[in-house]
């Protein structure tokens, strides 16, 4: 600690260990295991039974498949520890497999757009009663897959990603079920390419929220439910503080939010309390109000900003 450049780091513990992604490898193994072998199943069904949509979800499966491997992939390379060139070690592995899983989905819901319109063009028979037979094992997979992801969804972009691939699954399950039992009662065989369409309607909305908040860290943007304003009203409202500047905060990964700040401190009032009371204290202030708990502070007297390099900016 330099004279007249006092730096201060404060964290709510132990650098993190694990992401919050890594507590549910378990589970994405079961649901990948399971979307397998419904993908195989359903392209079975879809040959025998001549339906566009069962094979298009099959399609879909298949692609899930693929994310939840590179969830599962992403998790291992997080997890793994920090080095001298990557302090952070590879959390960040798991936002570019949430991506990853993006352009997935939107490919697929592309491939089955495009399919259903063609299937209006050329029209082809389908065999309802055999494409409710195998929607209903498919649909019945995907809700105990969905079971043991609907907790981690909550947790992490990752486990997200795969979650809603295999909603996604679900409901193209379900949209099957119904074309299929309207081929049944009406012969309507247009059912089928409509229930394509509506399964690829489906998987766009859910896609591009996710991309969103996915964007949103790989752009540094401030972690959900930090307002940077308020942060800075905490910050200075300790006694002692004159102000803040280079204030950040940003998300590693999902559930690694941290924060950075130069707090200007009256000299007087750091040299009676010290520095060790006023860093316990503006950690106790992020930590309590906005659960950032990885914080780095550097105290500063009053002017010092404007002997700082323009690159510390």
């Amino acid at each position: 600690m330099g004279a007249g450049h006092d730096h201060g780091h404060a964290h709510g513990g132990p650098a993190p260990t694990g992401t919050a992604a890594a507590a549910y490898q378990g589970r994405l193994r079961v649901a990948l295991g399971i979307t397998l072998a419904v993908a195989v199943m359903e392209v079975v069904g879809g040959v025998l039974s001549g339906s566009l949509a069962l094979i298009a979800d099959a399609a879909h499966m298949a692609t899930d498949a693929l994310g939840l491997g590179m969830a599962l992939l992403a998790i291992h390379f997080a997890n793994k520890p920090a080095g001298p060139n990557r302090t952070f070690g590879y959390a960040r592995a798991e936002i570019l497999a949430a991506l990853a899983n993006c352009v997935l989905l939107l490919g697929v819901g592309g491939y089955l757009l495009f399919e259903a319109v063609e299937r209006f063009i050329t029209p082809a028979e389908t065999r309802g009663g055999l494409t409710i037979a195998f929607a209903l094992v498919g649909l019945v997979a995907n809700m105990v897959s969905l079971s043991l992801l609907t907790r981690g969804q909550k947790d992490s972009l990752n486990v997200r990603g795969a979650y809603l691939e295999v909603l996604a699954d679900a409901l193209g399950s379900v949209t099957v079920l119904v074309s299929a039992g309207i081929i049944l009662a009406t012969g309507w065989q247009a059912a089928d390419p409509v229930a394509s369409l509506v399964i690829g309607l489906m998987i766009v909305p859910r896609t591009v929220k996710l991309l969103r908040e996915t964007l949103n860290v790989l752009l540094e943007s401030a972690p959900p439910g930090v307002d940077m304003g308020e942060v800075r009203d905490h910050i200075t409202a300790l006694p002692g503080v004159l102000d803040v500047h280079d204030l950040h905060a940003w998300t590693i990964t999902s559930g690694m939010p941290v924060l950075s700040a130069h707090v200007v401190v009256h000299q007087e009032f750091l040299d009676s309390i010290g520095h060790e009371k006023l860093l316990h204290e503006l950690q106790g202030c992020l930590g309590d109000h906005f659960d950032v708990e990885h914080c780095t502070f550097q105290l500063e007297p009053s002017g010092h900003a404007e002997h700082e390099a323009k690159l510390c900016h």
